[in-house]
């Protein structure tokens, strides 16, 4: 044998000892990336969902990443060991043509490798995909009450000389929020102030409250006397809550109309919880003048008036803070007032924190129902 032939059969030899190495390579490179895949899916399944949310790409990428490593494996083995075949058979090694089928070999492995590999991309990327789109709903469960309740009570309270205004709301654990507020100047010398309550919880109750705080803007511009604007916001509310699935849909409200240059309070209840008023150095109650919303289209509704002073204060405040439980003990309107009445010259503010953190403190447990708070003191 001829050194020239010795040195291609050496070559040929180290090519298809090269394509060898490579395969065993590929396949070891191809187990360890499913083993950290099984790895992760099963010990931070969401982290892959952080990652499928925050970037959608992702999953994408990663496909795209593995193929190609797949594919470049492929193409190195297939090469290697060809370049070996070949230039081993040119220089005369007829005893070596069952080395033509090895290639053939290698290529159907790396093709086995290569569709491995695009079915293991396509179902990441069809698992990130359900993930992605199954956080969002959960996400969008959680947060939808949050986001509702935007809407029903405002994030900032007009600024009106001659009165401090403070505010608290929170929807009920996991459900759409019926409770709402309003406050708003009717005029320059006229703020209305407005509190309520739609009995039940899902999204029609919601859809109820944000239509009775629309249209109770809209009769308050129009009536003076807020006992008027419950007549009317009855009527209305009657005729859109009457269908089978809705019937037992109602509301209570408290409306109070503050006006400065009468030096009055004048409001109307319908069916709600008394609100608390401190003036002349006694707490009392501002109970209902008229039965609950949309319960009967003929109701009748009156309000009463009240003078007002300086350092007179009133608190509105919805079933969900006096409901909320201890055992089979609730909460109460008895102990709402004497916290109003152990220290009534306190900061508006500070009086909305101290009925929350009693409740919390009474129950240690979230709020299950709506709770929302408004407290205006008279200044000037």
């Amino acid at each position: 044998m001829s050194l020239a032939r010795s040195f291609d059969l050496a070559l040929a030899c180290f090519s298809a000892l090269l394509g060898i190495i490579q395969v065993r390579l590929s396949a070891r490179l191809a187990k360890a990336q499913g083993k950290i895949l099984r790895s992760l899916e099963l010990e931070n399944s969401w982290a892959f969902s952080k990652l499928f949310r925050t970037n959608p790409a992702y999953t994408q990428v990663m496909a795209a990443k593995f193929a190609f490593l797949r594919a470049a494996y492929l193409c190195g083995v297939t090469g290697s060991v060809c370049v070996g075949c070949i230039v081993y058979l040119l220089v005369g090694g007829q005893s070596a043509q069952w080395l033509l089928g090895l290639p053939i070999v290698v290529i159907l492995l790396g093709l086995f490798h290569l569709g491995l590999g695009t079915k293991e991309s396509s179902v990441l990327e069809q698992r990130g995909h359900v993930e992605q789109r199954a956080q969002e709903v959960i996400d969008q469960h959680e947060l939808a009450p949050q986001r509702w309740a935007s809407r029903l009570a405002p994030d900032s309270v007009v600024d009106l000389d001659g009165f401090e205004v403070s505010t608290f709301y929170q929807p009920g654990a996991g459900a759409m929020a019926g409770d709402f507020f309003d406050i708003y100047k009717i005029s320059s010398h006229r703020l209305g102030v407005a509190i309520g309550d739609v009995t039940g919880h899902g999204l029609d109750p919601a859809i109820t409250a944000f239509q009775v705080k629309n249209l109770l803007r809209v009769y308050m511009k129009q009536f003076r006397d807020p006992a008027q604007v419950l007549f009317e916001l009855n009527r209305a509310i009657f005729s859109q809550v009457q269908t089978p699935d809705r019937i037992e849909e109602m509301v209570s409200m408290c409306l109070v109309v503050f006006d400065q240059s009468a030096g009055t309070l004048r409001f109307a209840s319908a069916g709600h919880p008394p609100a608390w008023l401190y003036h002349a150095g006694i707490v009392r109650p501002l109970r209902s003048t008229g039965p609950i919303l949309a319960l009967d289209p003929r109701a009748d509704y009156f309000s009463r008036e009240i003078p007002m002073e300086v350092g007179d204060l009133l608190l509105l405040y919805t079933d969900g803070l006096v409901e909320v439980r201890s055992g089979n003990e609730m909460f109460g309107e008895d102990r709402v007032s004497s916290i109003l009445a152990k220290d009534p010259r306190q900061n508006v503010s500070a009086l909305c924190s101290t009925l929350v953190e009693s409740a919390r403190g009474f129950s240690k447990e979230p709020f299950l129902d709506d709770v929302a708070i408004v407290a205006v003191k008279c200044t000037k």
